[in-house]
């Protein structure tokens, strides 16, 4: 079982204020960088004016900070209580070009709030999406975008200013990245939770004998102020004819933002405890909805989208080994307090360019390598090998010469134009055919009850037989079934109701093996983490765990998924 020995302060520790002061100015430092950075190149692209600009800046940072607030939040279903960093993300950034080239800001924000119903929608509808956002088309979307920055971190080394030296963008990169591995790999204590800013600190140290750094544009910048609120675009018609010509393209890049969203959602809470547990999927439908909520409020504002920065938050966590959720309330108030302190802003951007490009190899690789986990965490058969392969090949295929923009022209060419987009596209059609082509499913409905107990196992009993299994392989099926209904009787405790919750079977028939998944409303604990639990635990005899013991024994695989309003155990038995 994959520990994380590096993690000193898990979410629901209460880290000390000093170290949390310490980690919050790292993790606002990240995002504030992006964030500035992606709305510059946005407002540049778009032709937008000097004032949309500040706007857009102010604006981004306060969205940002309350979104990173709320995912440290546990508020419902508005909020997973994981520190996850915000900010303008790029998966949007081609499409809202298009938007402003084609109908103004006034389009491309009315268009920004129709694509954040998406992500409400995938939030409610989670559970039934369940087959198609696998551990494989999530692996696949986080190593797709790991592999098409990595020429955006190399292509930092040479943005170095004019007449410095050819040597000085590479030099100080190379600086940087070893800075960066021995703080990684020997650091401890006090030095290991500033490794991002002793990390940034040499690299600038490295830049100024080369004539790479430069502070003049940060002294000319005033301490504090408000934006000129002119620069906000507004909002057109819902039946604006560019509008509705758009629309469609927005909402295939929203699935695709949302469907990166879930899995993000998924590795945060894995990536955030010393014993990564079962994925909790109602903190992720807090995930999706706090998503949502940022892109709603950034087609508001008429600011490029907010979406998650989850390479970034693995590598703040990574390097301070702290996960706890308090420490996204500071970062969120550090973002909105920095939108009123423009010389801060102006200071932070002064980091050189093969500084940050050194930063962002780091955390693209550390983000590859989750993607592994991440397909990996499931077993990886030969149909989910095809499937990660082909997919990578496209991905960094597209990356390296896109066929698919000029052919397909605008608006389709701009969405299907992003290697990441297709290559997440890809993976998703290859799985839905994988859904498709397999074995024709049995579905049984009965209460979550002892008394239906005769029904499961005659359900169970007729598929094995129409299958040709012997009769121990018939017996092990049932035995599976039985130990499944009676864990799940174990867990009701908390379900105050006098008639018992409607319980769905339904089994997956396959070449010597059975799915069978059982869906149902439970008390909090999960079966996925009571049989781990007890695996690393002496064998001692104890009743209330003999079902759970059984199930273990019979089934080769169990899997258990929370929803809000619903519960999915997913068992696999074989011949």
């Amino acid at each position: 079982m994959r520990v994380n020995d590096h993690i000193q302060y898990e979410p629901d520790d209460k880290c000390p204020i000093p170290v949390t002061l310490g980690v919050a100015a790292q993790g606002g430092v990240i995002a504030l960088s992006n964030t500035v950075t992606l709305v510059t190149i946005f407002a540049v692209a778009s032709g937008a004016s000097e004032g949309y600009l500040t706007w857009a800046v102010f604006a981004s940072l306060i969205i940002a900070g309350l979104a990173t607030a709320y995912q440290a939040a546990k508020l419902g279903r508005l909020g997973p209580g994981y520190m996850l960093l915000m900010g303008p993300g790029a998966p949007f950034m081609a499409v809202c070009v298009l938007a402003v080239t084609e109908g103004g800001l006034e389009v491309m924000s009315s268009l920004i709030i129709a694509a954040a119903l998406v992500q409400f929608a995938l939030a409610f509808w989670l559970a039934q999406l369940r087959r198609v956002i696998t551990p494989v088309v999530s692996g696949v979307a986080f190593m797709v975008i790991a592999a098409s920055a990595m020429p955006i971190a190399i292509g930092r080394m040479e943005n170095v200013p004019e007449g410095a030296p050819a040597i000085a963008g590479p030099a100080v990169g190379a600086a940087t990245l070893a800075v960066a591995a021995i703080l990684m790999l020997r650091a401890s204590g006090l030095l290991r939770l500033l490794a991002i800013p002793a990390t940034i600190a040499v690299g600038c140290v490295v830049a100024v004998p080369l004539g790479v750094y430069d502070i003049g544009p940060a002294l000319d910048a005033p301490w504090s102020g408000l934006p000129e609120f002119s620069g906000w675009p507004g909002l057109s018609p819902a039946l604006d004819q560019d509008f509705l010509a758009l629309l469609l393209v927005f909402l295939i890049v929203s699935v695709v933002v949302g469907i990166k969203a879930s899995n993000e959602g998924a590795v945060i809470q894995q990536a955030s405890w010393r014993r990564p547990r079962a994925v909790d999927f109602r903190s992720v439908q807090g995930t999706l909805n706090v998503g949502g909520a940022a892109i709603l409020l950034s087609g508001i504002a008429g600011t490029l989208p907010t979406i998650i920065y989850l390479p970034s938050s693995i590598s703040l966590i990574s390097f301070t080994g702290v996960a706890a959720r308090r420490t996204g309330y500071f970062i969120g108030a550090m973002l909105i307090a920095l939108a009123l302190l423009p010389k801060v802003v102006a200071i932070l951007l002064t980091i050189p360019r093969p500084v940050t490009g050194a930063i962002l190899m780091i955390v693209m690789g550390l983000l590859f390598v989750e993607g592994i986990r991440t397909v990996l965490q499931d077993g990886l058969n030969q149909q989910k090998a095809l499937i990660v392969g082909l997919s990578l090949s496209i991905g960094v295929g597209l990356q390296t010469q896109n066929v698919l923009a000029g052919a397909l022209g605008n608006p389709w060419g701009v969405a299907f134009g992003n290697s990441v987009v297709v290559s997440i596209l890809a993976a998703i059609l290859m799985t839905l055919v994988v859904q498709i082509a397999g074995s024709r499913r049995r579905r049984l409905e009965t209460e979550l009850d002892l008394s239906s107990l005769p029904n499961v196992e005659e359900f169970l009993r007729g598929l094995g037989s129409r299958m040709g299994w012997s009769d121990a392989s018939i017996d092990r099926l049932c035995s599976a079934g039985e130990e499944t209904l009676s864990t799940m009787l174990q867990l009701r405790d908390d379900y105050d109701v006098d008639k018992p919750p409607r319980l769905v079977l339904i089994a997956r028939p396959a070449a010597g093996t059975v799915e069978m998944e059982f869906l149902a409303v439970f008390s909090e604990e999960n079966i996925e983490d009571r049989i781990t639990y007890m695996s690393d635990q002496a064998e001692t005899p104890d009743v209330g765990e003999f079902s759970f013991r059984l199930l273990r024994h019979y089934a080769s695989s169990v899997r258990h998924r929370k929803y809000h309003g619903i519960d999915i155990v997913t068992v696999q038995v074989d011949a």
